[in-house]
């Protein structure tokens, strides 16, 4: 899933639009499956072949039938590749049983197929600000895989039992037949909720999400609730909203979060797996700038920013945006009190996910990692990417694995051979990812300045570079932009954390992205 969440409206034509067909282009994006992967898929999605504990193939008559649960998918409007449904309940002594079917992709993908291939060079869904490219063919990852409402499904099925307070307390996952309910969006629940219409099912996500936020902070962790930004043509000019997610959104999120924690405990108990990891220095909380960074000190030699340097950055970009940022205060602290309906506090939050850079994957196969090796810091917790496999490589395999796991098992020799070469190969997907991300937000801004050329804007410095600071990064007052400044190779450095006049001088779409000189 993308770390900017970034929508157009614009008429197909239109020269944002026309623009973001060109970088598909330009970027070698496919349109279409290879042949062979996409028969395979029709294949599949007539005939799913469900893999059996023994290693054999088993059929959806020979599942588990858990269609009696009334699960239900909350997605935003018009989704139809739903990964996940839930139902919610009550545990007689107290607490809480979650049910939680994920797709069931194992089912439908052969190993070392046609389709196989396909998506281990996929990878991931890419996401472009008009439209997204699948990781599965729509007639799987929209049709027979996906959970859609009132059709039988093979599912992936996670029992998890809370405590009165929300805390795991037991763990069963199994390979079932499902059937969901209702296909449910974010505003509609939330609706429903907030005017107590909403039945039990439904108003448990209120409260066991509000227990496990409240766990999350118990843990020291971080929650991005990053804004959508809406890029809306009006009488031929392009202006930028900020969408904020709403309660429902994290509520809805908090029980994904569970479940890729409990993914990576049990695999960690297994011996085999894949986790999501970070490193604890990537989002250490210590909040002042270094009298060395306040000087705009080098980053380190060869590599890439430091933590200290992102925080300072972020302290600059904070100043720009007039997000009250005290020097006491800690960065997960400062998060929390964030409103995303605020325009300057929107555009902070999506400058927050560049501290999520530097995460990673770490398999094992007989030897567990250490604890820190394990740790995803943004979670406070070893944690799994598990309950998106229509749009992610990995949680395919973290799919088997934990059903081995739950089972006693051995994982399936495909799953353990894979092991390997899934850092490597969803590092890859990542960069493509972050390459259309940063290609997209490129195309976005100069839509957004296009018809500015030549005016001035107040902006703040909040980056130059090491060899030659006359070139810099600045952050516009408004709209919340980014984009590199240069002076002239005889003009004065930049002066990094000050305020300066710049002028735009160059905004096209799909040409020139945006470029700032001093006024």
């Amino acid at each position: 899933m993308p770390r900017l969440h970034m929508h157009v409206t614009d008429a197909a034509d239109a020269p944002l639009r026309a623009a973001l067909q060109e970088l598909r282009g330009e970027l070698e994006i496919p349109h279409h499956f290879p042949p062979t992967a996409q028969a395979e898929a029709e294949s599949a999605a007539r005939a799913p072949r469900i893999p059996a504990a023994d290693g054999a193939v088993a059929t959806e008559h020979t599942l588990d039938d858990a269609t009696d649960l009334p699960l239900f998918t909350i997605d935003p409007p018009g989704s139809l590749d739903l990964d996940q449904a839930l139902f919610l309940s009550r545990r007689p002594g107290g607490g809480f049983r979650l049910h939680y079917a994920i797709a069931d992709v194992a089912s439908f993908v052969t190993p070392g197929g046609a389709l196989d291939a396909e998506a281990h060079h996929r990878v991931t869904t890419l996401y472009f600000p008009d439209e997204r490219v699948p990781l599965y063919p729509y007639v799987l990852s929209e049709g027979a895989a996906s959970l859609l409402p009132d059709r039988d499904r093979p599912a992936v099925l996670w029992q998890l039992d809370l405590d009165p307070e929300g805390a795991l307390t037991s763990v069963f996952v199994r390979r079932a037949l499902v059937r969901s309910r209702a296909r449910l969006d974010y505003a509609g629940v939330q609706r429903v909720i907030d005017d107590g219409t909403a039945e039990e099912p439904l108003a448990l996500l209120r409260e066991i999400g509000l227990l496990r936020e409240d766990l999350e902070v118990a843990r020291g962790a971080i929650s991005l609730h990053v804004p959508e930004q809406e890029i809306v043509e009006q009488h031929g000019r392009y202006t930028l909203a900020y969408r904020a997610p709403l309660p429902s959104y994290a509520w809805n999120a908090q029980i994904s979060l569970l479940t890729g924690m409990a993914a990576a405990e049990l695999m960690l108990a297994s011996g085999t797996g894949i986790l999501r990891t970070l490193p604890s220095p990537k989002l250490s909380t210590s909040p002042p700038l270094s009298a060395s960074l306040e000087r705009g000190d080098p980053h380190e030699q060869g590599g890439p920013p430091s933590r200290s340097v992102s925080v300072a950055r972020l302290r600059l970009t904070a100043r720009a945006l007039g997000v009250d940022w005290p020097h006491h205060t800690s960065y997960s602290a400062l998060i929390r009190t964030l409103d995303p309906r605020r325009a300057a506090h929107a555009a902070f939050l999506q400058e927050c996910t560049a501290l999520l850079r530097g995460a990673g994957y770490t398999v094992f196969d007989g030897t567990p990692p250490s604890a820190s090796q394990a740790l995803h810091a943004a979670v406070a917790a070893p944690y799994a990417h598990a309950t998106a496999p229509l749009r992610r490589l990995a949680d395919r395999y973290t799919s088997e694995l934990c059903l081995a796991a739950s089972a006693g098992a051995e994982p399936p020799a495909w799953v353990r051979g894979a092991l390997p070469a899934l850092p490597r190969e969803m590092e890859a997907g990542a960069q493509r990812a972050n390459q259309v991300e940063r290609a997209c937000v490129d195309l976005v801004e100069a839509a957004l300045l296009r018809d500015r050329i030549g005016e001035t804007f107040e902006a703040l410095v909040v980056d130059i570079q090491e060899k030659d600071p006359t070139h810099g990064t600045v952050h516009l007052y408004d709209p919340a932009v980014i984009g590199p400044v240069e002076t002239t190779p005889e003009g004065p450095a930049l002066p990094l954390g000050h305020h300066i006049q710049v002028r735009l001088a160059e905004a096209d779409p799909g040409r020139d992205p945006v470029r700032f000189t001093p006024a």
